[in-house]
């Protein structure tokens, strides 16, 4: 809760920025606030008392919160931030670090939220095309899919918006800088720690809409070819934003049961996505029976909260040295005092564990 209720209290002072800034703006109740934003009662309670004390906001007896009028809305010195998921597991951190280091450089951050959507990013574009920030840190959506909002950008940066794009940028705008994850490497590492470990039956299962997916996808494969191990279409499988939805939100693993049925029957390991994807990957491998790591080496990226959550610790690679949302402002920071900046590709390092 520490670092989401900050983001709500982000967005709330951007919706009544958005509505004049002026005094008597109602705020949607408690219950429209959990349900809009998937967030727990406490930490909305918490986002509204940052405000309330801040003097932004002021709640009245039998009818609700509403706006003060006594918000400076004067957007000179602000960056937007733009994320696919306010309640992806590793943005917390990301959005934290960054903030840390816009508030020491004298900026101020609205925080957006795509749902990793072309439709909701270009209505975000729009609005920031309309009132112009200082600058922003863009974290794409579907970026391995061809791109509508290529024009928006373009505007954007034609305008003299600097942009920096997190964990990968589109094609159509390759040219822009991106501080990103070495993605190819990571998938070639983790697959060459499997075969040190004497597998050779490996699968994968990667996201398949985010540029991330078909990069680690690359990088597993290139390993098995370089070590001559066959490369098995029949254990690679792929999903999407929605069926990732379909799992966390509704409980539903059709998916999983598939893949473990269908794709992992004559596997002794397998490369997954994320940790997110891994986490749950085992949690049904065990319920069907099987033993992880003993039938199943499992191993992942972005060595997150999930990777030491359930029953079996997973093995996951993690950034080494450096934190990408630190990074990520600093490369804008320096693009707002006008100096140029190159793509910068983060390096893995193993933490093994017990999945495999």
């Amino acid at each position: 809760m520490a670092i989401k209720y900050k983001f709500l209290a982000e967005l709330l002072r951007e919706d009544i920025r958005q509505n004049g800034a002026q005094a008597n703006y109602k705020i949607a109740t408690e219950t429209e606030l959990m349900q809009r934003y998937h967030m727990s009662r406490q930490t909305v309670r918490h986002a509204l008392k940052m405000l309330a004390d801040e003097g932004v906001v002021e709640t009245r007896q039998g009818s609700g919160t509403y706006s003060t009028g006594r918000m400076n809305t004067v957007n000179m010195r602000q960056v937007a931030i733009i994320t696919s998921f306010l309640d992806d597991y590793i943005f917390p951190t990301i959005l934290h670090d960054a903030q840390m280091v816009f508030s020491d450089a004298g900026y101020s951050t609205l925080v957006f939220a795509t749902e990793n959507g072309v439709g909701t990013e270009r209505s975000i574009l729009l609005k920031l095309i309309e009132h112009p920030v200082s600058g922003i840190l863009i974290e794409g959506s579907k970026t391995a899919l061809p791109n509508p909002n290529a024009d928006l950008y373009q505007k954007l940066r034609l305008s003299g918006v600097p942009l920096i794009f997190l964990h990968g940028a589109y094609a159509e705008l390759s040219n822009l800088p991106c501080v990103c994850d070495d993605n190819y490497g990571g998938g070639y590492r983790l697959t060459q720690y499997l075969m040190e470990k004497g597998h050779t039956q490996i699968s994968g299962i990667f996201k398949s809409d985010d540029v991330q997916g078909p990069q680690r996808y690359y990088g597993m494969v290139s390993a098995l070819r370089d070590a001559s191990l066959p490369i098995r279409d029949s254990g690679l499988f792929w999903y999407d934003t929605q069926a990732r939805q379909e799992m966390l939100e509704n409980h539903d693993y059709a998916l999983l049961h598939y893949f473990i049925n269908n794709r992992l029957s004559t596997s002794t390991a397998v490369i997954c996505y994320n940790d997110e994807i891994a986490f749950l990957l085992i949690k049904e491998l065990l319920a069907a029976g099987k033993r992880v790591p003993e039938d199943v080496a499992v191993v992942s990226f972005d060595n997150s909260y999930y990777s030491q959550m359930g029953q079996v610790n997973i093995t996951s690679l993690r950034h080494k040295g450096e934190r990408m949302g630190r990074l990520a402002a600093e490369q804008l920071l320096h693009l707002l005092h006008g100096e140029s900046v190159p793509t910068r590709t983060l390096r893995w390092e193993l933490v093994q564990r017990a999945s495999g």
